[in-house]
């Protein structure tokens, strides 16, 4: 979902500037917004909205709303979200290609005082910008506008972690500067467990993130040559984390030359450099998982 995440930090911007406009300046960021919800990205989520909707019957059940007294009509919604979605989506299209419309659908519908700027303002709070909410959602939740309850997001991230120490402290010491807590399981209490039971206790984590770093070495039967591997507790916890929080709460850092299991094929995993490269793709999953990161941090050496 990066590619739409970038596309919804410029729709966002873009209606930014649909607020502080007027009704002089309105049509450029109105067109920006447009074209952006036109993106590749969303074309699939675009078609299954607009399919079926018919633009012309709603604006004309609409204009038999009301009587001759401006700000008397109402828009004839469907009872359907999505279609509400594709309606909105096709009116903002002609709102970028019919350069007055939008003034005069606005003073219409959405009349709020004698000044073109009012109602359009009117339009931009009450229309454009719940759609834009709404919309987002629907693409975030591949289509499903149900909603639905979503327990909070643990701050906590347990560090699944070799014998590396430098890579493991300066993982918890960067998740912490996010104002995240990092688990790290030889600082929990023991109280009795094995490794594993102790694994499961402090699972109640929101995030994983594993440390391969080449602390073993090993070689398939038959082949000559060892090769640098993760230790076999990392690999194993690896596997459980995935299982447990799914792939996309789950974030490889892969330190030095290991050998990758054939079966992590597919799954993120970012090389931790000696710079800060590491830290932003960190950080990036991190905001995909749904954390809010402060990137100001994250840029600090």
């Amino acid at each position: 979902m990066g590619g739409e995440l970038d596309v919804f930090t410029q729709i966002n911007n873009a209606v930014l500037d649909l607020q502080a406009s007027h009704y002089q300046t309105y049509v450029r960021p109105m067109k920006t917004l447009a074209r952006l919800l036109q993106h590749p990205s969303l074309e699939a989520a675009n078609r299954r909205l607009t399919e079926g909707a018919d633009l012309d019957a709603f604006l004309s059940e609409s204009e038999g709303t009301g009587g001759s007294m401006i700000g008397s009509h109402r828009l004839a919604w469907p009872a359907e979200p999505e279609k509400g979605l594709g309606l909105t989506l096709l009116l903002i299209e002609k709102f970028a290609q019919e350069e007055d419309y939008a003034i005069s659908f606005a003073h219409f519908y959405f009349h709020s005082g004698n000044t073109h700027n009012a109602g359009l303002h009117s339009l931009i709070r009450q229309l454009i910008i719940p759609f834009v909410r709404d919309y987002k959602a629907y693409i975030m939740n591949q289509g499903n506008v149900e909603p639905k309850l979503v327990k909070p997001k643990s701050n906590n991230v347990f560090i699944v972690h070799g014998h590396d120490g430098e890579a493991r402290e300066s993982v918890a010491r960067f998740l912490e500067s996010l104002g995240l807590k990092a688990i790290i399981l030889h600082e929990q209490a023991n109280r009795g467990r094995t490794v594993i039971e102790k694994v499961e206790a402090n699972s109640d984590v929101g995030f994983a993130v594993v440390l391969l770093t080449p602390d073993d070495v090993g070689r398939a039967k038959g082949d000559a040559e060892l090769e640098p591997r993760a230790r076999q507790n990392v690999l194993l916890e690896l596997g459980y984390f995935i299982g447990k929080l799914g792939r996309e709460n789950v974030c490889a850092l892969k330190r030095g030359t290991v050998e990758i299991p054939s079966d992590f094929a597919g799954v993120v995993w970012e090389t931790m450099d000696s710079g800060t490269g590491w830290k932003q793709a960190l950080g990036r999953e991190l905001e995909a998982a749904g954390y809010s990161i402060d990137w100001n941090k994250v840029m600090r050496p």
